[in-house]
This record gives C-alpha cells, sequence and structure tokens, in this order.
C-alpha cells in the first residue's frame, strides 16, 4: 500500500474517530447537561496533558531525523571513501591501477542497482556486496609498493579503505528501526489520552468545534506517521538516497 494512502487513512479515521464519538456522547449526554460548566481542573489537566505530549512528540520527531540524517551521511562517507581509493591509485602501476578501478566501480554498481533495493525490500546488506569490499581491500592492503612515491600513497589508501569499511558497517547497523516498542505504546497511548482529553471538555456537536477536534486529532496522525515514516532510515518513505554513489561515480548507472 502506498504510504500517502496510509497518511490519508490514519488522518481520515481519526477524523472519523472523533465525529463518530462527539455524536454517540450528545446523544447519550443528559438533557439537563451544561458544556460551560467544566471543571477548571479539567481544563488544567488537559493543557498540561497537550503541553508534555507535544514536548514527547518533538523529542521523538528530532530523534528519528537525527537517525535518518546520520543515515544519509553514512552513505555519503562510505561514497566519498570511496572516490578518494579511486583516485589515489593513479600513482600505481597502469594494471594495479585499473584493476582496484574497476572492483570499486563494480562494488559501487552493485550498492547502487542490487543492494540498496535488497536493503528496501529485506533490511539488508548483501553477501555479494561484501565479497566486492573484500576485495578491494585485498586489492590495496596485498600490494607491495615499489618506490617511494608509492609508498607514501599506501597508507593513506589503506585509511580510506577503513573508513569505507566503517561507513558500510555503519550503515548496515542503521538498517532496522530505531524507537523501541515502549516508546511507541507510550506515543500511542499518550495519543488516545490526549484526544480523549477533548471529550472530558463536554465538545459540542457545533461545525466549528467539530472542525477544530478533526483537524487535532489529524494532525497527531500526521506526526505519528512521520515519526514512523522516518524510524527506518533506508527503508521507507523519505529514505536515506544512494545520490552520493551517483555523485562521485557517475559513469554508474541506477
Amino acid at each position: 500500500m502506498p504510504e500517502w494512502l496510509v497518511l490519508t487513512l490514519a488522518m481520515l479515521a481519526a477524523c472519523s474517530v472523533v465525529v463518530i464519538v462527539t455524536f454517540v456522547r450528545h446523544r447519550s449526554a443528559p438533557l439537563d447537561e451544561d458544556p460551560s460548566e467544566t471543571p477548571d481542573v479539567i481544563e488544567y489537566m488537559t493543557m498540561w496533558i497537550g503541553v508534555v505530549y507535544a514536548i514527547v512528540l518533538g523529542l521523538a520527531i528530532a530523534g528519528v531525523w537525527e537517525g535518518r540524517s546520520a543515515a544519509q551521511d553514512h552513505v555519503q562517507s562510505e561514497a566519498v571513501a570511496l572516490h578518494e581509493i579511486s583516485e589515489r591509485v593513479r600513482v600505481y602501476p597502469t594494471d594495479v591501477r585499473d584493476r582496484i578501478r574497476e572492483d570499486v566501480n563494480a562494488y559501487v554498481g552493485h550498492v547502487v542497482n542490487t543492494e540498496w533495493k535488497v536493503m528496501d525490500d529485506d533490511g539488508h546488506v548483501t553477501p555479494r556486496g561484501d565479497e566486492l569490499f573484500e576485495r578491494i581491500r585485498q586489492d590495496v592492503t596485498d600490494y607491495q609498493p615499489k618506490s617511494d612515491f608509492e609508498a607514501q600513497a599506501y597508507q593513506p589508501l589503506l585509511d580510506q579503505v577503513t573508513a569505507a569499511a566503517q561507513a558500510r558497517s555503519a550503515r548496515a547497523d542503521s538498517m532496522g528501526a530505531t524507537m523501541p516498542g515502549v516508546v511507541w505504546f507510550g506515543l500511542l497511548a499518550g495519543a488516545v489520552i490526549t484526544i480523549g482529553m477533548v471529550f472530558a471538555l463536554q465538545i459540542r456537536r457545533t461545525t466549528r468545534e467539530l472542525v477544530l477536534a478533526g483537524l487535532f486529532s489529524a494532525l497527531i496522525a500526521f506526526l505519528l506517521f512521520l515519526i514512523w515514516d522516518f524510524d527506518a532510515p533506508y527503508t521507507r518513505g523519505i529514505t536515506a538516497s544512494a545520490a552520493p554513489f551517483l555523485n562521485l561515480f557517475p559513469h554508474i548507472q541506477a
């Protein structure tokens, strides 16, 4: 199901629940009920519940957004390190240079065209990607420099291989959801309590109040969807992209 459809259905469902509960409550309310006599303590509690829940929502959104940004940084770091390897081997003999560059291109092509889809569908990196990266590592580490100039380039190349390996490992570790189940329980329970407090204020069946209550519940549904969408930075909605690879290796076709 498309994610925009999930969001639309969630917001419509939240609005529908508020409207239906309002109508049911209005029909079952006593004839002598006066909505203007809401106790001050209920208004005070409703205000503070809304404030606390807004803070929790803000922290959750900031947390998942930071995770998504970190995931994109891992991709950027990996692409830059591989590009540096491809450029720095220019001081090596032609056959060695071409072999390393071919292996780097093969790895990048696999990541962009195959591994990224596996990450999206199954949530893990591929064994083939590990094999191609290991081939790059062996190409760089097994070469014995034959001149001082090559020796000076050797250690920086090893550093770039290490940086790429760390970035790949971080990308693999960032694959799943970051929000613990207990946090989701708190977010959903808080949404129910916050929206439920609207009825504690004895909302009436006027158009203005129904519209405001519906918009309020739809906003909470949207924010929860936003947290869920950002929670898995490589597999949902607004995901981290493979653009850094394509920018630094434009000859690789996605």
